[in-house]
């Protein structure tokens, strides 16, 4: 795959190229004269390909001939059984007496093969004397209703069956034909009938056919069958460690071979489970009695019995299945009587024949392919006892001899060298896992007790696994075995309780439900009960329909049968040598660990000195300079002295000129601070040239191009340019690789194409090809540059991954060879330190030259760079210190067993070395492990990156486990779920270096308890688990059961088997690096060494105190290295120089250590767990009795005795509950000293991605603020605060984040560990308490189901891990500006932009730092300097781009970089300027939205006086404008263009036409003595009256718009004595006869724009008010009744109700009608209505010229900052200003500010700024 990846960048120029090859070599074969010939060239290359198919031809010849003989020798082997099976199918389908000699043959063919080739031939002959019959009785003359039996029904009292289960029993449905039974019956198509034994004789004669076409075969090729039945001639034992091929081929020839004894016990589990009745019952018998006789050997003793049982047990029930003639008309004796208690769903699981139900025959198939898999079973047993099987196949045996100093035979496959080894590593190494996975499922995916046994198994497995791997293989099996047998009991116990479930389930679910739940009682097989009836009878005692019966038992007996195969390989005892030899490595890791750390945080120290160190003695050299100037110009100082104008002239005598510091001087002491900071002069630069030859030079290798440095330059040039560089780039690595000696790198791209050749293919496929070959590359380059980055991450963790794997292997070796392993076993990997002298002193190797010491594996682990980016690595930076020497190897004895890792090293310096260094000093080389090497280097990209994928999440498995920890308590959210998170934040990652042991064991053991609880929980008798209370509590937070989380719900372990599975992944990985066992004895000497600190406390307090401190804590000048020597090194002489010196001898005594040790540890070594205390109480005793016995009288002796045993007593129970509380009370001391007084820690600083995470956190809460509070859910804050109304929680959730950032910050600033870690403890608990019991109960919902809530704690939990990291490795000592900027490239510059454009959060910061940092500068000098520091990271940011990606010189700009930028650019500009006409133009034309009117109402109203006329046209009278109305308007106004350049603007569905009642809607209700006014005034007066008519439209303004209404009138004055005011006049009267005529009244076309004026349209009427309509008015009134006695009809008014009627004057048709065309104007979308309100000019004024004096600032005065922006070289400023924070960390404050001085000079002087911005040479 790696030659593919190789040679895969010109795959599409692969046919040319060989073209160009080939003519080549016909030139140079023959000569000028083949030049010439044109024709036989191009005949030539058409030979070639002619050549080439057939070359095609052949090989696809070849491979079909191979397949064909591929397959029939596997018909060959296999054709028989095809036979078979098919033909015990058609029996069973058709169970008749005539099948059954069928059935009879086969079954004894199978386990007998000498019987086979008879059972063929008689089959053959019987299926064809069938065949005949069935043909037979289909004649006419065949009538079976003549000899037909007609049954009697029986009475009820004679029969059990049901009165429903007569009528279907096969004796009284109908005549019963006696010839059915014998199997053949009348059938109709005849085809169809025979179709099944037709299909039998066919298959009969193509075994035949298969059988003669194999030897005619090979007696054409004179060839012999291959031995032991093989089918590829390849697939022996000698060749399955070959290779995946090889091993493919092996088990198509002997998969049953090996396998096939574990086959028939899953098909035996599989006929259980099938049919799950009384008769499998006795296959589970069979099963058990054969797996307890585990040995092989016995198992095939056994075998032939079992054969024989199985055939006659087939037929026994096939003849079950056949039953009694049912002709006869006798039933069976279980259905004789109704007392009888037998009903058909138990004969059903009896499985006794029935003509009611018959029994299910086609479930005996299930039981001939056990048949099948035994009888080639016991074939197996006989093969492999033969010479020519095991030669071929190899020993089957479960015998497994151990290896007593022989090698193994089987190759070791640990290392993975090829790809088959990676899949034995799968399975031999990692199957196991997979195994409890599938045992744990098996056991939750129901709730019983059998589940419960497997989680049981389950957990003692996970926590014990390693262990029992680590045994031998007969330990191994017990247990297993045992395990093995509880699965076959369970899958047995589950058939026999099928009674209950099957039989008897109504009678269980009634009276004994708790039985159901208890076993989980459900019946799988089909036929016994309807399941959605019985879902409806108790709603508390429901049946698991939707679970499987024993298919999860089945499985898991699969997979426990694999892995016991496992056990009993060779292949295995690799994996348990490797595990003993990780064993042993338990802590080896963790030393590697400490080391890196210390010499990491030792490096990165020193560079902080050196670089204080320079500046020191930069500032001391300015400084004497200066003191020489000041000399040389004392003279012409005091005459300058004088002269008041020059500005450089200090006051006072003596006074310092340039930056030294000034003293203070007595008449002007305010001027000290101001002096220094104005006091930069050019002086102060002129050691620059000595700064700079101290750095130290780069690296002059190019870093490999990554994707985006080649799409760029592709960009810049082209592709085929790109393709072009990286091929010589390869060709001048493949040169050197050639030139240094060794091997060729796979990456490298080995083709040769001529320059020329690519630039003289310019044509346009040829571009196409080039493009797609360059994505093909980039695609590539992209893989690469992902698959690097993963590595990054796991450089450390490869290093010590590789030195372990070393070591490992030495030991593996040991193991296999000797059995144990001796003392200073891996000495001979490294080099010694005699040879290391050699070399170098130890303190040039521990240098920070990464070339010498290579420090490049472990610098990433502590570096400023790479903390920020991944600072919840498994790489912890701890406290760390020198190692402690350990005595020499001769005062331990050779024969003393290892207490740790560390003593399979004996040279003490070898100890103390690095990962990378005891790399670079290995002498051994092993072939296997350089093999491996080759093999993942030759692996392809895809793997690669897969495995550096994996890589990094095993490097970094403990972010997982916590990642998993805390979702499965977003998602269960119970206070069983919050232990493991609290534990989490307050312990492990606050554990230093890392989490313990303890730690992660108390997770696996928590949350194994917690699976179980949970588990019995969810039994469905518990009260609080019914129906009732279930509906009750739902979605109630504080329901007990749900709080404590042991709620029944259907995925209640799920995340818990996640979380399981995490914790082992991490555990495993801990092993594999070493990192487990690394506080093995540190409790056993801590207390150990306290409790001799305790005896000399009386004596020795201040050597109690100093050596408390100097154990505890490491002495600050040699600290201790937790996890080394000492920790596993103990007792027998391993006593270090640093111990003799503090402790004394005596003190250390072997008793002490062993028996501590045994209280942590266990191990065997003293007879009892005493304490210290205790032994030494005891040993005084002892001492007192000898004394007193002599002195004192027997009676007084007695007392005293008693006494003393009373005494004794008090002590040991007062020493118990001492050493009780000092083992809770000393580790939380040492847990929290070590975080507070730990002096060596690699600080870091990640308080901008805790910063970051708390504006996550406001984001959550300004946008979510709903979901924490009851009432807010149906508001937003949007609405909220436009109302002026600020919710309350949302206050004080904002308010307390805001505050908790501020308390952040300042911590951060006066770098407090201790406030911290009090910070973290309240927050922690605070805000679980509030998020998990407070909140549930404000808002009312459980925390599951508040999504936002969830979101705002994960961030929080990101938040409190980062503050974890932050107390675990302190403080950083100079804080360097922004985290941003310590990177610089595009992602830190546009995060660094975006932070500084968000309002006052750059000032509150600087105002903050300045607060809470020592500092002598005012806030206005520090804004400065921070001001200063981000342009010059903004320039620094520019110049690494412009490095990075570069442009050739004198190259102009592209077309498409011109029009791509440019053209935008221009676009933009002009959008802008024309966008408020274009917006309103599109407004009115393509984004408009159609709003017509809703209601338009009219109204007429003569003068003041109550309106004559109002009505009102809503849907469906406002009718729209159809195309062919919108036509002829057209045609109407189509003479004037003013008017169709008005219509035009318009759509037909713009224009609407109200068709307005001419009724006026409302009864004209005028008081009698305004009415008789009104008619006064009308015949008298001499004034006008105006009769106006109004009309006003409504508009939807959900559809666009801001004016709802819109509306105009028009007025008419009626002069005196005119017609219309005398007729006006005469209606009033009551003459309803009359109308009167007001002309030019109704306007017809109105407009209705977006505004609130609807004004006619003046286009369309162009004489405006003459061509309005003249209409008709009329009052009608009508009587409703008469009037009182003696009065007049007429005098009344309330007798008549009057109206207002209008028509139109000239009106045809429908005159009660108005017609009113309306033109509608388009409105904005809702969307866009903020813009569309301003109008034309409000755009131009409000956006235009805002964007327009926005863009002006980009292109106006850029040369004014041409001096600040345009600098070469920013790296000495940045440096600078590094150092201004640095002298300020460090409290040199003076030395800030001389560098202030000096910064503000060097922006004073241009001059000065262009020399120190020059590149450096």
């Amino acid at each position: 795959m790696g030659s593919q990846d190789a040679v895969s960048e010109a795959p599409l120029l692969e046919h040319q190229e060989e073209e160009e090859v080939f003519r080549e070599d016909g030139q140079s074969m023959d000569g000028p004269h083949q030049a010439t010939q044109v024709p036989e060239g191009t005949a030539s290359k058409w030979g070639l390909v002619a050549d080439r198919l057939l070359d095609l031809a052949a090989s696809f010849s070849a491979v079909l001939t191979r397949i064909q003989v591929f397959v029939r020798r596997l018909l060959e082997l296999h054709v028989f059984k095809l036979v078979a099976l098919y033909t015990v199918w058609v029996a069973l389908k058709e169970v008749s007496v005539m099948n059954l000699l069928l059935v009879v043959l086969w079954a004894f063919a199978l386990p007998y093969p000498r019987f086979r080739p008879m059972a063929s031939c008689l089959s053959t002959v019987w299926t064809c004397i069938i065949i005949v019959c069935k043909m037979l009785y289909q004649l006419k003359i065949v009538n079976p209703h003549e000899y037909s039996s007609n049954c009697t029904e029986p009475f009820p009292n004679n029969t059990n069956l049901q009165p429903l289960e007569i009528n279907q029993s096969l004796l009284y449905r109908g005549p019963v034909d006696p010839a059915n039974w014998f199997g053949v019956r009348k059938g109709y198509p005849n085809l169809g009938y025979i179709q099944n034994h037709l299909q039998i004789l066919l298959l009969l004669v193509f075994e035949a056919v298969v059988y003669r076409r194999q030897e005619h075969y090979r007696r054409q090729h004179q060839q012999a069958p291959l031995p032991a039945q093989a089918v590829c001639a390849d697939g022996t034992r000698q060749r399955l460690d070959q290779d995946l091929l090889s091993c493919l081929k092996y088990f198509i020839n002997f998969f049953f071979y090996k396998f096939g004894l574990e086959i028939c016990f899953l098909m035996a589990v599989n006929v259980i489970g099938q049919r799950m009745n009384f008769m499998v019952i006795l296959h589970g018998c069979w099963l058990v009695a054969i797996l307890t006789r585990r040995r092989r050997e016995a198992i095939a003793r056994l075998w032939p019995n079992y054969c024989l049982f199985l055939t006659l047990f087939l037929l026994y029930q096939y003849l079950l299945c056949l039953g009694m003639p049912p002709a006869l008309c006798i039933d069976y004796p279980w259905r004789w009587s109704k007392a009888i208690p037998m009903n058909s769903a138990l004969i059903k699981w009896l499985y006794l024949p029935d003509f009611f139900r018959a029994p299910n025959s086609t479930n005996l198939i299930s039981d001939f392919l056990l048949l099948l898999c035994a009888s080639q079973q016991w074939q197996v047993f006989s093969a492999e006892r033969t010479e020519e099987w095991q030669r071929m196949a190899g020993i089957n045996t479960d015998h497994l001899e151990p290896l007593r100093g022989e090698p193994n035979p089987i190759p070791n496959f640990i290392h993975c060298r090829s790809y088959l080894d990676m899949l034995k590593v799968a399975v031999f190494r990692y199957l196991f896992w997979l195994v409890l996975v599938v045992v744990f499922v098996a056991g939750a995916t129901r709730i019983s007790i059998f589940g419960l046994g497997y989680l049981l198994a389950c957990f003692y497995l996970l926590l014990f696994g390693t262990t029992l791997l680590q045994k031998d293989t007969r330990a191994q099996l017990v247990l297993w075995d045992c395990l093995i047998l509880y699965n076959v009991t369970v899958i047995i116990s589950k058939n026999m309780l099928s009674l209950l479930s099957c039989v008897f389930v109504e009678q269980m679910q009634s009276n004994f439900c708790w039985v159901i739940q208890l076993f989980s009682l459900v019946c799988t097989v089909k036929g016994y009960y309807d399941p959605k009836e019985m879902m409806t009878r108790d709603r508390d005692c429901l049946l698991p329909v939707e679970e499987a019966g024993i298919i999860w038992d089945s499985i898991c007996f699969f997979f426990l049968l694999l892995q016991r195969r496992i056990f009993l390989s060779h292949y295995f005892l690799h994996v348990s040598a490797d595990l003993k030899a990780t064993a042993l490595q338990a802590s080896r890791g963790f030393a590697l660990y400490n080391a890196a750390n210390l010499k990491s945080i030792n490096f990165h120290r020193q560079i902080e000195e050196k670089s204080l160190a320079q500046l020191k003695r930069q500032m001391k050299r300015i400084r004497a300079k200066q003191e020489k100037y000041r000399q040389s110009q004392a003279s012409r100082g005091q005459l300058q002295s004088k002269d008041p104008q020059d500005p450089s002239q200090e006051p006072g005598p003596d006074s310092p000129g340039g930056s030294s510091p000034p003293r203070r001087q007595w008449w002007r002491p305010w001027l000290d601070h101001a002096t220094v900071i104005h006091s930069g002069d050019y002086f102060l630069f002129e050691s620059d040239s000595e700064e700079e030859e101290e750095a130290l030079p780069e690296d002059p290798r190019p870093a490999a191009q990554s994707a985006f440095q080649m799409a760029y330059q592709a960009w810049v040039t082209n592709a085929q340019t790109v393709l072009r560089q990286r091929r010589e780039r390869a060709r001048q690595e493949r040169a050197e690789q050639l030139a240094s000696g060794g091997d060729l790198n796979p990456d490298v791209e080995p083709v040769d194409v001529p320059e020329d050749e690519m630039a003289g293919r310019s044509h346009m496929m040829q571009r196409v090809l080039s493009t797609m070959q360059f994505l093909w590359v980039l695609g590539q380059a992209t893989v690469d540059g992902l698959t690097r980055w993963l590595r990054a991450f796991t450089k450390h963790h490869r290093t010590m991954s590789d030195v372990l794997c070393a070591e490992r292997y030495l030991l593996t070796q040991e193991l296999l060879r000797v059995g144990e392993v001796r003392r200073g076993v891996l000495d001979q990997l490294y080099v010694g330190e005699d040879e290391a002298t050699l070399s170098g002193p130890m303190e040039t190797r521990d240098g920070p030259s990464t070339a010498s010491s290579g420090l490049g594996a472990e610098e990433p682990l502590s570096s400023m760079t790479d903390d920020t980016s991944s600072p919840l690595s498994t790489g912890y930076n701890t406290r760390s210190g020198s190692e402690e020497i350990v005595t020499d190897a001769g005062d331990l004895q050779a024969g003393t067993s290892l207490h740790g890792s560390q003593e399979l090293l004996a040279n003490a310096r070898t100890r103390m070395r690095t990962a990378s260094e005891l790399l670079l000093d290995r002498r051994l080389h092993i072939p296997e492990l350089e093999e491996a090497e080759r093999f993942e280097a030759q692996q392809g990209r895809t793997l690669r990156l897969l495995r550096a994928g994996y890589q990094c999440v095993a490097a970094h498995s403990e972010l997982l486990c916590y990642f998993i920890i805390i979702l499965n308590h977003m998602v269960t959210a119970s206070a069983a779920s919050l232990v493991l998170p609290v534990l989490v934040f307050l312990w492990a990652m606050l554990t230093i270096p890392r989490p313990s042991k303890r730690f992660w064991m108390t997770a696996i053991v928590f949350t194994e308890v917690m699976v179980v609880t949970k588990y019995l929980f969810q039994f469905g008798f518990f009260p609080w688990n019914s129906y009732v209370v279930l509906r009750r509590y739902e979605n109630k937070p504080y329901f007990p059961p749900r709080i404590l989380g042991l709620e029944k719900t259907d995925s209640y372990i799920k995340y818990d088997l996640v979380q399981l599975m995490a914790l082992f992944f991490h555990r495993s990985q801990l092993l594999c690096y070493g990192l487990w066992d690394h506080e093995e004895d540190r409790y056993p000497k801590d207390h150990c060494r306290s409790s001799v600190k305790d005896r000399e406390a009386k004596e020795e307090p201040e050597a109690k105190l100093e050596s408390q401190s100097e154990t505890g804590t490491g002495h600050p000048k040699e600290p201790v290295l937790a996890g080394t020597p000492r920790d596993h090194i103990q007792g027998k002489g391993s006593i270090r120089s640093k111990d003799v010196i503090q402790d004394p001898p005596e003190d250390l005594k072997p008793r002490h250590t062993r028996h501590i040790s045994i209280r942590f540890r266990r191990r065997k070594e003293t007879p009892g767990p005493k304490g210290t205390a205790v032994m030494e109480t005891e040993h005084e005793e002892g001492e007192g009795k000898e004394t007193t016995e002599r002195k004192r009288p027997r009676h007084t002796q007695e007392k005293s005795k008693f006494r003393e045993r009373m005494k004794a007593a008090g002590r040991r129970l007062q020493s118990f509950c001492v050493s009780l509380a000092q083992s809770f009370y000393q580790p939380l001391q040492r847990f929290f000293h070590d975080i507070l007084h730990t002096k060596y820690r690699a600080a870091t600083d990640v308080y901008a991605l805790m910063f970051l995470a708390d504006i996550v956190d406001i984001i959550i809460i300004i946008f979510g603020f709903w979901a924490f509070g009851k009432h807010s859910a149906a508001t937003d804050i949007a609405s909220s605060l436009s109302d002026d109304q600020v919710p309350q929680a949302f206050l004080f959730m904002l308010l307390v984040q805001f505050g908790t950032m501020v308390i952040d910050r300042a911590l951060y600033l006066r770098k407090t560990v201790l406030g911290k870690l009090a910070f973290q403890v309240v927050l922690v608990v605070a805000i679980h308490i509030w998020m998990f019991f407070i909140l549930p109960a404000v808002t009312e919902r459980m925390f599951s189901q508040n999504a936002v809530a969830q979101l705002w704690y994960f961030v929080k939990c990101i938040y409190f891990a980062l503050s974890a990291y932050q107390i675990r490795c302190g403080y950083p000592t100079r804080i360097l500006g922004n985290f941003l900027t310590k990177k610089y490239n595009h992602l830190n510059l546009f995060l660094f932009q975006g932070f500084r454009l968000v309002p006052f959060l750059v000032e509150l910061r600087a105002v903050m730092d300045w607060v809470w940092t020592d500092t002598t500068l005012s806030l206005s000098n520090w804004m400065c300097v921070e001001d200063i520091y981000a342009n010059i990271f903004i320039i620094k940011c520019s110049r690494e781009t412009e490095k990075k990606y570069p442009q050739p010189k004198g190259q102009k700009k592209k077309k498409i970089v011109k029009y791509g930028m440019g053209g935008l650019i221009i676009l933009f500009l002009i959008a802008i300027i024309w966008f408020p006409l274009l917006f309103m133009s599109l407004i009115r034309s393509v984004v408009g939205v159609v709003n017509q009117p809703i209601d338009v109402t009219v109204t007429l109203k003569l003068g003041g006086y109550e309106p004559l006329f109002t009505m009102s046209a809503q849907q469906p009278s406002i009718v729209p404008f159809t195309p062919q109305a919108y036509e002829e308007l057209s045609q109407q106004f189509d003479p004037y263009p003013l008017a169709m350049q008005f219509i035009s603007q318009y759509s037909p569905e713009d224009i609407v036409t109200a068709q307005i009642e001419g009724s006026s809607g409302a009864l004209w209700r005028i008081s009698p003595p305004s009415r008789a006014q009104m008619k006064q005034e009308l015949y008298n007066g001499t004034a006008d009256i105006t009769l106006r008519f109004t009309w006003n439209f409504q508009r939807d303004l959900a559809k666009g718009g801001t004016v709802e209404y819109t509306n105009e009138k028009h007025t008419l004055e009626l002069a005196p004595n005119s017609t219309a005011r005398r007729q006006l006049a005469q209606l009033l009267e009551g003459r309803p006869d009359q109308s009167v005529v007001i002309p030019h009244l109704f306007p017809k076309y109105i407009r209705a724009p977006n505004g609130p004026e609807a004004n006619p349209v003046k286009q369309l009427q162009p004489d405006e008010e003459e061509d309005y309509l003249g209409v008709r008015i009329q009052l009608r009134r009508e009587q409703v009744g008469t009037g009182a006695s003696g009065e007049q009809a007429g005098t009344k008014a309330s007798d008549f109700l009057e109206w207002w009627v209008i028509e139109l004057q000239d009106c045809k048709a429908d005159c009660n009608l108005l017609p009113m065309v309306i033109f509608s104007d388009k409105v904005s979308p809702p969307s866009l209505g903020f813009l569309a309100g301003y109008g034309i000019v409000g755009l131009y004024v409000s956006i235009v010229l805002v964007v327009g004096k926005f863009v002006r600032g980009f292109f106006s005065e850029i040369s004014h900052s041409i001096m600040f922006e345009e600098l070469p070289c920013v790296d000495r400023i940045l440096k600078l200003c590094q150092d201004i924070f640095l002298v300020r960390e460090t409290r040199e404050l003076e030395l800030e500010e001389e560098l202030y001085a000096k910064l503000i000079f060097l922006y004073r002087s241009p001059e000065t700024m262009i020399k120190w911005t020059r590149e450096r040479e």
